[in-house]
């Protein structure tokens, strides 16, 4: 049992070294996954707002035409799914 407890004493720096770079590891893994996340998220927002920007611009464009326009737009749009 002694020979256990001096291999024990002469090993256990490495066992807890080596824990230690696991622990150290696994944080850094978890803060680039967090990092991630928020650039999903902001890339995310920025979709939003441009897909809004681009709405409100068709609307403008719509409320600006005419009767005549609206229906020549329709009827082109109409042609080009076809």
């Amino acid at each position: 049992m002694i020979w256990l407890q001096a291999l024990w004493g002469r090993v256990w720096p490495y066992v807890a070294g080596a824990a230690g770079i696991v622990v150290g590891l696994f944080f850094v893994r978890q803060s680039g996954k967090a990092a991630g996340r928020q650039e999903a998220r902001i890339d995310q927002l920025e979709q939003g707002r441009k897909a809004r920007r681009d709405a409100d611009a068709n609307a403008e464009k719509i409320r600006a035409m005419d009767d005549d326009d609206l229906v020549r737009e329709f009827d082109r749009l109409r042609d080009r799914r076809r």
